[in-house]
């Protein structure tokens, strides 16, 4: 967890790697980047005709950070000027953050800055909270930065920012507190090599046959409906199947995702996994099935549980499943 003071401050850092955030929104579970521009002109009619009489270009960084275990979320706006010329470096900007949706704003601070000198940031900070708070209630809150642009001899030129990435809950299972989260955003679910071995083996052995979940473009997804989890369980173990002593069944992908064997596909295997009656193949669709150690599934369970109430992972989540040392 992020584990932020969230609270009205002086700023807070971006991470390293909001400079690749140029254009497009990128996040991670709790927070989020975007590097957009800005363009702002001056001009005059003459004439009938339109004199452009200066012009700033601007780079705006927006960075959104929340916590899995709080019912505030930030959003910041950074502006710079990196070129200008003319009439519209005398300008200043100022902002105002609003919402639209299940929250209301809690603090919303840009005052007056004058844009110049070039290279100089400007920062503006907001705070949301959340009024999904209720048992069971799940809210999404569009949050907007409307910036305007004055220049005494001009007026004022207004341009709106909007990011909506944050959803808020009091619906994990296993959390006693509203936390906020971005449900795009496909956390790792990671075992440990060294920890459960047997485990380790079946999963890696499963994605190489092109099984999903290993990457953000094929990750698995969440599923908490009792009737697919049961079902992607009893099609991938069927409860007839023996056992050797000290061994359970283990499916691949996990019986919590929608992409379980209910979906469609064919039941796999591997050498070594116990199960001789079934073949091993490849390709996407289906899940894969090996008999691995009660330790090794009792590790997975305790796992599970644990990362889907930390992340809030609800229904629909996507999420990528890793081995670690």
């Amino acid at each position: 967890m992020l584990g932020r003071r969230l609270a009205p401050q002086a700023g807070v850092k971006p991470p390293q790697w909001c400079a690749n955030a140029r254009g497009q929104i990128l996040g991670k579970r709790e927070e989020v980047c975007w590097i957009s521009g800005l363009t702002y002109q001056t001009f005059r009619v003459v004439n009938g005709r339109r004199q452009v009489t200066g012009s700033a270009d601007m780079n705006v960084i927006h960075y959104s950070y929340g916590d899995s275990g709080m019912p505030r979320w930030g959003y910041q706006i950074e502006v710079s000027a990196y070129r200008s010329w003319g009439d519209a470096l005398k300008a200043s900007i100022s902002g105002k953050a609003t919402k639209d949706g299940a929250c209301k704003v809690h603090k919303s601070t840009f005052p007056s800055q004058k844009l110049a000198p070039l290279g100089s940031w400007k920062l503006g900070e907001s705070f949301f909270d959340t009024t999904a708070t209720r048992s069971g209630a799940i809210g999404r809150c569009a949050t907007t930065w409307t910036l305007s642009v004055t220049n005494a001899a001009y007026g004022t030129s207004k341009s709106s920012f909007k990011l909506n990435e944050f959803r808020c809950d009091n619906a994990t299972a296993g959390r006693t507190t509203v936390g906020c989260v971005v449900p795009w955003y496909a956390s790792p679910l990671i075992y440990s090599k060294s920890r459960a071995p047997q485990l380790a083996s079946h999963i890696t052995r499963a994605q190489r046959s092109g099984l999903p979940g290993a990457t953000f473009k094929s990750p698995l997804t969440r599923t908490t409906k009792a009737a697919t989890i049961k079902r992607n369980r009893d099609l991938a173990c069927p409860r007839g199947e023996s056992r050797p002593q000290g061994k359970s069944c283990d499916e691949y992908p996990l019986a919590t995702s929608k992409e379980g064997l209910s979906a469609g596909g064919q039941r796999r295997t591997f050498p070594g996994c116990s199960i001789p009656t079934v073949p091993s193949r490849t390709g996407a669709k289906g899940a894969s099935a090996c008999m691995i150690s009660v330790a090794d599934q009792n590790y997975q369970g305790g796992m599970n549980s644990s990362f889907y109430q930390a992340e809030r992972m609800l229904d629909g989540d996507p999420y990528r499943v890793l081995i670690g040392n």
